[in-house]
């Protein structure tokens, strides 16, 4: 599992020592023993949750209304043409 220890931490941009390689190879093949282990229970009729306790939406409500934030963004842009944003070209042929 080194290999892929030193994968995850070079995809997750992590310098890692080898003590903390060690200790990251422990606990993730502990979760991956957890998983295994989930993924053996009959689950045949138990019906889909997203979450296991009722839970209600505490958003405000979903009003249509007017906004400016346009133009507070664009204010603060170092260039803008309109309603855009106008970046330097970083495309070359």
């Amino acid at each position: 599992m080194e290999f892929k220890i030193e994968r995850v931490a070079e995809l997750a941009r992590l310098n890692l020592k080898p003590e903390e390689k060690q200790k990251l190879e422990r606990d993730l093949g502990a979760i991956l023993d957890y998983v295994h282990k989930l993924s053996l229970l009959d689950t045949a009729g138990v019906e889909p949750t997203s979450h296991v306790l009722n839970m209600e939406n505490v958003f405000r409500k979903d009003e249509a209304k007017t906004s400016n934030a346009a133009e507070k963004a664009l204010a603060h842009a170092p260039q803008a043409d309109g309603r855009f944003f106008k970046v330097p070209k970083i495309v070359q042929r």
